[in-house]
């Protein structure tokens, strides 16, 4: 019965260390995109003047409404990424919505302004922020499914809540960021 026991506890350990490096990897990843959504929503006033002709009136609500326009496609994101995790696999699942969200991210740094561009301008950060929206809905979901597999039966409500708790902290860099970036 001891050696029962041991190979138990034994088999335990291990994911009791890897449910902290689970709950890091998870909680960058949903830190990274929170902080990208509040910091296009907070520079929407910055991006207008990029992204959208300079005729002397104010696209700063245009701006607004493409940003949030990534809120309108996380349902349609999370079916998605739903179903391909009970399909292929929620790590899989999980690893194409990072990695979709960081190349939605890096373009959109790309983007060149309507000077250059055009309407096209506006279109490609609307393509973007689509993706975004997608791709965060599946991150979101897949870190929270990923984070509560790994975790131990008595404490998946408390290690799960580590990824909620990021959403703040991200608004919190976000707003530092801009701060330090503007003094």
């Amino acid at each position: 019965m001891s050696t029962v026991n041991n190979a138990i506890s034994a088999e335990d350990k291990p994911a009791k260390d890897n449910i902290f490096q689970v709950i890091i990897a998870s909680s960058v990843g949903t830190l990274i995109e929170w902080y990208d959504m509040f910091l296009a929503i907070i520079l929407a006033s910055v991006l207008s003047t990029q992204l959208f002709p300079n005729d002397g009136s104010s696209h700063f609500l245009e701006t607004l409404a493409v940003v949030v326009s990534s809120f309108m496609f996380r349902p349609i994101g999370s079916l998605i990424f739903g179903s391909i995790g009970d399909r292929i696999g929620r790590k899989y699942s999980f690893l194409v919505s990072l990695i979709m969200m960081g190349a939605a991210t890096f373009m959109i740094g790309c983007i060149p302004t309507y000077e250059d561009v055009g309407w096209f301008a506006p279109i490609l950060l609307l393509v973007c922020r689509i993706m975004q929206g997608l791709a965060i809905s599946g991150e979101y979901a897949g870190a929270v499914i990923y984070v509560a597999e790994h975790a131990p039966a008595k404490k998946r409500g408390f290690y799960t809540g580590f990824i909620q708790a990021t959403v703040p902290i991200g608004l919190l860099l976000c707003l530092s960021v801009v701060f330090l970036t503007k003094s």
